[in-house]
Parts: C-alpha cells; structure tokens; sequence
C-alpha cells in the first residue's frame, strides 16, 4: 500500500516537471522571422546603424546619454529609455532587437576599458538581453531568421552567417563583404578584393553573383535602382539601373556619406564648401540644408538625423523633405529625465 501512495504522489509529480519543462523550452525558443525581413536599411547601417524604425516604432542610440537605447514614436513622442548599453548597428524583426553593445552608459577610463562588448539580441522593450558573439563587429544584417555578419579580429576579416538563435554559425568568406544592403533575401554589395564590382549573395543558397563590373562603394537599393558612391569619378553620387544597365550622375559633387529612403537623398558634400544637402532620389530639386561637415545620416519616415563631424554628442533632425533642421531637444530632454530617476 506505501508503495502504491507514493507512485500516486511521484507520478503527478513527475508529469508537472516534464510539463514545466516543456513549457520552459517552447518559451526560451526564438521564432523564425518570415523570409522577408530585413533588420535595418542599408542607409542607415551604412551610417552606423544609430537608429531603426520597425512596426511603428523607432529604436535609436540617443547620444545625450553616451549612445544608450531608446525607443520612441516615428513623430518623437513617447520616448523612452530601454537600457544602459551604448549602442550602435540597431536592427530589429520578428519581438527582437539585434545590436552591438560598445560600452555602458557613463563608461570612462579605465571602467571603460572593462566594459563587454558583444553582439546581442533582447526582447523589444530593451528586457531579456542575450549576448550572440563577441567578435569585433563591423556591419551586421538581419536577414529572414539569420544574421549576416562581418568582424575584423586580430585574423583578419572574417564574413559569417549565424541563426538568430545563436545556432549553426556558418563562415561565408575571409575577406570583407558589407551586409548592409539586403532586399528580397539577396544581399547586394562591392568588391573589396581585385575590383569594386556590384556583387550580389542569394542568401538561400551562400551563391554569390557578379552584377555589374562597375567601381562603386556602399550600395544602396530602392527598386530597380542601386544608389552608390561613384569611387574612379572622385566619389561622386551615382545611380545604376538593374533592369537598363544604366548609370545616371545624381550630383559631380565629391561626397562622403549619403543615406536613400522615401523619395529622398541626403548627402554630405566635401570640400571647401562643405554641407549636408538634399534632392529628390532622381537628383532634382537640389538644396543645402546645413553649412559646415556633418556624418551619421540617418533616415525615418518622417526625419532625418545627423551629427556634426567631431561632435558625437549631439543629434540634429529635420522633417523629411524640409530645408530647415534643429538640435534633436526631445532626446536631450528624455536623457535629463533618465538620469534624476
């Protein structure tokens, strides 16, 4: 009888374990995203990935308080603070955000010196921070359920591919492949070997592609179009049609960064009359909105974001398509904030 009472108390017992189990695993999986997510835009990653707009939200590394994330409406509403971890390389799918951890809020010294700097992965309200590697990262792409990314270590360069669950690391090449530029799971970027040709990666099959023999830097597609900075013509702004086979010169101007996005391009022009422009994305309707040197170009659906060049404390925006711009004073305020709780 003692027997039979104690294998109807084990074997309920028993079951609640394996069900609490089951549970835990089916929980601490990470769901595939469908085929075709991207993570950022190529712009903005070209740009140092600063900020990412994703199903009605912005995420973005807010400087007024060293680059830690934040998030906030495309209107600047709502702004609030997700974590310590100064950021850049923001991307996000599926209820994930993916970025690389550069140090921690405050850090100086030798504290700084301490910080972790990794690659990690946390739910979309900044909680449950995961750490994904730990490799020096340069760029980094989110593409379907992988993640595309390119280090720089003490080895040299090295290109991999990893699952968002941090499962079947999978090394694509030792040399230097930008996987900013992804759309309709391919992955368009330059050479950086014999030639800067326009190469393409189908990332269903790992087969790469040439597509144009051109001599261009950091492509950026919008439809039928690849946005690149033009290197044998003095880095001019450039467009190529895929379907035509065309080149057309958006500006003679020597630029040194650009960002594409919703009918516009804005670009930095370099030289004695430095300044941050704007034109329409078939090069018309040219006009300067800041004087002076100006980096970091970052595009949402309804701003533009840039820094002056040496001051990378400070955001600047301007509604799309406005010749005006500002201090980014909702940001600075958020971080006030953050810092008296």
């Amino acid at each position: 009888m003692k027997d039979k009472k104690a294998l109807f108390i084990l074997i309920p017992f028993l079951l609640f374990v394996l069900i609490v189990g089951a549970l835990a695993i089916v929980g601490d999986r990470i769901p595939d995203n469908p085929p075709e997510t991207v993570g950022n835009t190529a712009g903005n990653l070209n740009n140092s990935g600063y900020f990412c707009e994703y199903d009605g939200t912005v995420y973005f590394a807010n400087a007024y308080d060293s680059n830690t994330l934040y998030s906030m409406d495309p209107s600047e509403q709502n702004i609030k603070k997700l974590g310590n971890a100064s950021v850049k390389n923001i991307l996000a799918g599926g209820k994930y955000l993916y970025y690389y951890q550069t140090g921690a809020s405050g850090d100086a010294g030798i504290g700084a010196l301490r910080t972790v700097r990794s690659f990690n992965r946390c739910k979309l309200n900044g909680t449950d921070v995961t750490g994904l590697t730990r490799d020096p990262i340069v760029s980094a792409q989110l593409v379907g359920s992988n993640l595309y990314i390119m280090t720089s270590g003490d080895n040299g360069p090295l290109f991999y591919r990893m699952k968002i669950d941090k499962s079947d690391k999978t090394d694509l090449a030792d040399y230097e492949i930008n996987p900013a530029c992804a759309v309709n799971g391919t992955i368009y970027y330059n050479g950086t070997q014999e030639n800067h040709y326009l190469y393409a990666l189908n990332t269903s099959t790992d087969s790469i592609s040439t597509l144009w023999d051109g001599n261009l830097w950091y492509p950026i597609a919008q439809g039928d179009y690849i946005y690149y900075m033009d290197v044998e013509n003095n880095y001019r702004l450039c467009r190529y049609s895929l379907s035509r086979n065309e080149v057309e010169v958006l500006t003679e101007e020597r630029i040194d960064c650009f960002n594409v996005g919703y009918g516009y391009v804005y670009y930095q022009v370099n030289g004695g009359e430095a300044c941050l422009k704007c034109m329409r994305d078939d090069g018309s309707d040219s006009r300067v909105i800041a004087e002076g040197n100006y980096t970091a170009i970052h595009m949402t659906s309804l701003y533009v974001y840039f820094q002056m060049f040496g001051e990378t404390s400070t955001w600047y925006h301007s509604p799309l398509g406005s010749q005006s711009y500002s201090g980014f004073d909702a940001a600075r305020q958020a971080a006030l904030d953050a810092l008296k709780k």
